[in-house]
């Protein structure tokens, strides 16, 4: 059993459709990030930079068990635990890591950024909302050009993919209209069709 430290948020996506994806049986505990309680030193002990989502695996790579945090390094451990979804075989693998990393290395944080200087900043920074617009839009003009004659970034369906759709799944949010980008259109609507992304992004919290 895992216990899976969650808030309906696209990093907290990453780890429910992981989960769902390679058919592992967690129970998901909720962290109110808008009440603070990813503050609350029970969950620090998990995860020391109070984000989610983390994980606690009861049944840990010596039989006891482990804590993770940080949504790439979830999704790493979840592929090796059961072999699905990321590769064994090296060249394969790097495919794999360097669009994971993009992701959590650009991907997400640009566009957090975008969400934060354009809807929820105290006050409207001009600068700021159109660095992080732009570089929203250069990302999404990234994938989308990997993305032709692809169906996923590394060959076959990946952990790498289970990261980025979870941002891209809210491009209204930081105000990108997917048809400017139709490879991007064509993957994100044929990834949130599968049924466990679907039963992923319906937990209730």
């Amino acid at each position: 059993m895992i216990d899976l430290y969650y808030y309906k948020t696209p990093n907290g996506h990453k780890a429910s459709i992981a989960l769902e994806e390679m058919g592992l049986d967690y129970r998901v505990k909720v962290i109110n990030i808008m009440k603070d309680e990813q503050f609350q030193p029970e969950f620090l002990a998990i995860s020391p930079n109070n984000k989610i989502p983390a994980i606690v695996d009861h049944d840990g790579p010596d039989g006891k068990p482990i804590s993770v945090f940080e949504s790439g390094a979830i999704l790493q451990y979840l592929g090796r635990k059961t072999g699905q979804f990321y590769p064994q075989q090296e060249r394969a693998r790097v495919e794999v890591e360097q669009w994971l990393m993009w992701q959590v290395g650009g991907f997400g944080p640009m566009l957090g950024q975008n969400h934060h200087f354009s809807r929820y900043a105290p006050e409207k920074l001009p600068y700021a909302i159109e660095r992080y617009m732009k570089e929203t839009q250069r990302l999404y003009s990234v994938l989308d050009k990997h993305l032709e004659n692809k169906d996923y970034v590394a060959g076959d369906y990946s952990i790498a993919d289970m990261a980025i759709v979870s941002w891209a799944l809210s491009h209204e949010w930081h105000h990108i209209d997917l048809k400017d980008y139709p490879n991007v259109q064509r993957y994100v609507a044929a990834i949130s069709g599968r049924p466990a992304v679907q039963k992923a992004l319906a937990i209730q919290i």
